[in-house]
């Protein structure tokens, strides 16, 4: 199982997307600081996640939220829209 997550920096707001085979242990990654790319805007909280039989899924549904800027946007939309009623 693939899972791609979003993740959500308590810091500044910002947003980060991934993909792993193990949710629990990523997480804990990003918030002891291990991935470069996320080290210095923790802690983080995860808002958002899919799971993935296929790894390519996985991967080419990040690739076109990344890359497509209106899926993402929709997607943050939809995420935002979420958390107002949390």
């Amino acid at each position: 199982m693939h899972v791609l997550y979003i993740i959500k920096s308590r810091s500044d707001n910002k947003l980060y997307i991934g993909v792993t085979n193990n949710l629990k242990r990523r997480l804990k990654e990003h918030q002891d600081g291990v991935s470069a790319a996320t080290k210095a805007r923790g802690p983080w909280e995860l808002i958002y996640c899919e799971a993935y039989r296929s790894k390519l899924d996985a991967l080419e549904r990040e690739r076109k939220l990344k890359g497509f800027k209106n899926s993402y946007k929709q997607l943050v939309l939809r995420i935002s829209r979420s958390l107002e009623g949390a």
